[in-house]
């Protein structure tokens, strides 16, 4: 396992971050004790020290489990968790991005991970009611207190990230320095806005569902065979456009020796520097197997070939930059001699 700097910071994570949602079945799936204890036990001794939970995953024992499991080792792991989401319905202040809710469940999570800070906060996903200066002057507030060491944002507009960084840089407080969404060869269109924002802003980006919920590994196909789980036939994520992705990550595994969780994975690493994906397992043998995607590395054409997948259409302005005449009246017919940040 090799290690990479976490944004803007000199905090070394792993190259891969171990999602921990499955630690538990309150949700009707996912791993017992037992199990969660190999997957977590066979990350670390890989070499693995960045684990990813939230106060909301199966219903807090995610981070009940996670404290036993590092044990004395704490301060060797770096440790992501996230607030927002609900611990008492019906209740409009037990949920939410604002400062109480912030507060609250920070002092939950460390009763339950029994510690006594949080390497990375994320703001688990954006309300559209809190205003950013509020949010940012509460990761502030709790970084100056010792209780969370770096912040973190996830499932929210570009706009706004960029936003609460700029706010945060002028005023000198903790700003966000880890972005995670949604990614993956079958959900890519974080690729108009999120994707150059966070390389902008100089932002780890760590993907979730890196393998499209299963769907990339193959086993959802049609007459594959094998269980179809928790994804439905007529889940979106099956639509036929999707079938044909999932297809040609399988004859790229072939003719690489890699598995199909493998090519995905590697793919997504081959996205940039900045990117971590985050996986996740039910079974040891599942993040066996994709732990070992660090062992290869996709060829050139190969990874080219899975690019060219992409089957969302840009949104504009991108549609209206990309075009020929329009790069000329900006350009001067000089668009291929300047040197550029951006896609266009």
């Amino acid at each position: 396992m090799k290690y990479k700097l976490l944004g803007r910071t000199g905090l070394r994570v792993s190259e891969l971050c171990l999602g921990t949602m499955s630690f538990g079945t309150e949700w009707g799936w996912g791993a017992e004790k037992k199990e969660s204890k190999k997957i977590f036990d066979l990350y670390a001794n890989a070499g693995g020290n960045f684990l990813d939970t939230a106060n909301f995953y199966t219903a807090g024992t995610s981070e009940k489990w996670l404290s036993e499991f590092m044990g004395a080792d704490r301060d060797h792991f770096v440790l992501a968790t996230k607030y927002t989401l609900w611990e008492k319905e019906g209740d409009p202040n037990y949920s939410g991005n604002h400062k109480k809710n912030m507060i609250r469940t920070v002092e939950e999570s460390l009763k339950r991970l029994k510690t006594d800070y949080i390497d990375l906060l994320y703001l688990h996903i954006w309300d559209s009611t809190t205003p950013v200066e509020e949010i940012m002057r509460g990761l502030d507030d709790l970084a100056r207190a010792g209780k969370i060491l770096h912040a973190g944002i996830s499932d929210s507009p570009a706009w706004i990230v960029a936003k609460a960084n700029a706010i945060a840089d002028l005023r000198g407080w903790t700003r966000f320095n880890a972005l995670q969404l949604e990614y993956s060869l079958i959900e890519r269109s974080i690729e108009d806005e999120h994707v150059p924002m966070a390389k902008s802003e100089e932002m780890a980006l760590l993907p979730w569902s890196p393998l499209g919920a299963g769907v990339l590994t193959g086993k959802y196909l049609p007459n594959s065979g094998q269980d179809a789980g928790r994804v439905k036939e007529d889940s979106p994520k099956l639509s036929k456009a999707n079938q044909r992705i999932v297809k040609k990550v399988l004859r790229v595994a072939r003719q690489t020796g890699m598995s199909p969780a493998q090519v995905a994975l590697n793919w997504l690493r081959g996205q940039g520097e900045n990117v971590i994906p985050i996986v996740g397992a039910t079974k040891e043998s599942q993040l066996k197997d994709n732990l070992d995607c660090i062992k290869y590395e996709l060829p050139k054409s190969k990874l080219n070939e899975l690019n060219a997948l992409k089957k969302t259409a840009y949104t504009f302005p991108h549609t209206f930059l990309e075009k020929d005449p329009i790069k000329h009246v900006i350009f001067g017919g000089t668009h291929d001699q300047v040197a550029r940040r951006w896609r266009f």
